[in-house]
């Protein structure tokens, strides 16, 4: 199983599932993040916390703990 939180600056990988219960799931959904949807990773902050993604057109930051929920292929 590979997560979001592995995948290295330039790529672009397509969501398999989303881990996670409740809340968390929710708003990682609301952000555009499902099944199917292609994550382009522009960039990681020099921490390696947040990660900058294109997701829909459109450009998300989003925390290391979140993009751990998200398997991707």
């Amino acid at each position: 199983m590979r997560t979001l939180k592995e995948v290295k600056t330039g790529e672009t990988v397509k969501v398999v599932r989303l881990h996670g219960e409740g809340a968390v799931r929710r708003r990682i959904m609301d952000m555009g993040v499902t099944k199917g949807t292609e994550i382009y990773v522009r960039k990681v902050a020099p921490l390696g916390d947040p990660l900058e993604l294109t997701v829909r057109g459109y450009e998300l930051s989003i925390r290391k703990f979140d993009a751990e929920k998200i398997e991707v292929e």
